[in-house]
C-alpha cells in the first residue's frame, strides 16, 4: 500500500511539474509575449549600437589627436580651436556652376541607348 501511494504521488507530482512547464512555454508563444519579446531585443540591439557608434568616435577623436601630435599640428599656445600657424586653411570647396532658371539645360550626352545603332 505504501508503494502505490509513493507512486501515485510521484505521478501527480510529475503531472503538475509538467503541466506547468507546458503552460508557461505557451504563455512565452503567445503573440503579445512575442512582440513584447521581440521589442525588448530591439532595444537592447539598439542600446548596443549606439555604444558602438560612441565607442568608434571616441577611438576616432583619440586616433586624430595622436596623428595631430605626431605630425606637429596641435595648437600648443593653449588657445582652444586656434589653428596653428604652420598649418594652411583648407580651400573652399569647388562649387558647381549654377544653371539660370531660364535656361534650358540638357545634358552633354545622350542617354538614348539605340541612338548609335
Amino acid at each position: 500500500m505504501f508503494r502505490r501511494t509513493f507512486w501515485f504521488t510521484a505521478g501527480a507530482a510529475a503531472g503538475v511539474w509538467a503541466t506547468t512547464k507546458v503552460n508557461r512555454k505557451l504563455k512565452q508563444l503567445t503573440p503579445e509575449s512575442l512582440a513584447a519579446r521581440g521589442v525588448d531585443k530591439a532595444i537592447e540591439a539598439g542600446h548596443r549600437v549606439k555604444d558602438f557608434a560612441l565607442d568608434v568616435r571616441a577611438g576616432m577623436l583619440q586616433r586624430e589627436d595622436e596623428l595631430n601630435d605626431a605630425l606637429g599640428l596641435t595648437a600648443g599656445d593653449g588657445q582652444d580651436g586656434a589653428r596653428p600657424d604652420n598649418v594652411r586653411a583648407l580651400p573652399a570647396q569647388r562649387r558647381l556652376r549654377a544653371i539660370e532658371p531660364h535656361q534650358n539645360h540638357r545634358p552633354k550626352f545622350s542617354y538614348n541607348r539605340n541612338e548609335d545603332h
